[in-house]
């Protein structure tokens, strides 16, 4: 049977598709279906990269369970109901209550890498921060830094100063900027314990009956960088990435301009993107990659 006509069935409604996230209603919950496409630069690409929803999905449940006792989530199964049956979903989906969600993205940064570096240089500070001088590319920061942005609809997310942010967030700003470095705390903590450099990540949250959630994607390397503790204890910078990083950088490469259309994916980033996703996955939450081992193969 067609998957429409599946979900015609069980009264499963699509919602709208994300760059990489396909959202449905069922009664009351929302649906979360992590596809396998993958975006870089605001484009969506033409190649997808084979089972990577599968391993995006389930780093992100490992972590809900993980920070649930920091914050709660809108998580509310990964499970199908026993009367649906749609075994393609299967390991790709999450199962949530519908929040109102904030127009912010919520970064953390302990490392000076990616557009922080470039301000660095640039004005010797990160996100506004003023840091000290003689900072090298990947240097831990003397403190984790807030640096949100706002949460584009179409395009490039952009900075928010601190006044800006507070006008958006409102009575909330102070704590969910301590709310969110205190979960890029525990994530870099828990990371590193497994053998992982979390280097910077961005989180999501949104708004239910005054209350405030998790959402979206939690600490996964489409939402964050993460480097091999052995490479960075190794090489103090210039590691290979394990997270999108790795598709960025091939893209530039290619000499692209950034305008439609995307360069083709080669068979090899696919691989390499393949392989690096599931290293993660399999470092942070070993359970559930054995649970899902035969899905991602």
């Amino acid at each position: 049977m067609p998957l429409s006509k599946t979900l015609e069935k069980f009264g499963i409604r699509k919602a709208r598709s994300g760059k990489v996230r396909d959202l449905y209603y069922w009664k009351n919950e929302l649906w979360m279906v992590t596809s396998d496409r993958v975006s870089a630069f605001d484009y969506v690409l033409a190649e997808e990269i084979p089972s990577k929803g599968i391993v995006l999905n389930q780093i992100a449940l490992g972590w809900f369970e993980r920070t649930s006792v920091i914050c709660p989530s809108a998580l509310l199964s990964e499970e199908l109901p026993m009367e649906i049956d749609l075994p393609e979903w299967k390991g790709r989906l999450m199962r949530v209550l519908p929040c109102d969600p904030l127009p912010v993205e919520f970064i953390a940064r302990g490392y000076l890498v990616g557009g922080a570096w470039k301000e660095y240089l640039e004005k010797g500070t990160a996100g506004g921060h003023k840091l000290p001088r003689g900072l090298t590319y990947g240097s831990p920061l003397p403190e984790p830094l807030f640096t949100p942005t706002t949460k584009a609809k179409q395009g490039h997310d952009l900075p928010l100063d601190e006044e800006s942010a507070k006008e958006i967030i409102g009575e909330n700003y102070e704590f969910l900027k301590n709310l969110t470095l205190e979960l890029y705390l525990h994530g870099k903590s828990y990371a590193f314990n497994k053998g992982l450099i979390l280097l910077d990540t961005k989180f999501e949250f949104g708004i239910r009956e005054g209350k405030i959630f998790l959402i979206d994607e939690l600490i996964t390397p489409d939402s964050s960088r993460f480097w091999l503790r052995e490479d960075f204890e190794r090489d103090k910078g210039h590691c290979p990435h394990y997270d999108k990083q790795i598709l960025r950088h091939y893209l530039e490469k290619t000499g692209w301009n950034k305008q439609p259309p995307p360069p083709r994916l080669s068979e090899e980033i696919i691989k390499e993107m393949q392989a690096r996703y599931k290293e993660v996955l399999a470092r942070l939450f070993p359970e559930r990659f054995e649970k899902v081992i035969s899905l991602i193969n």
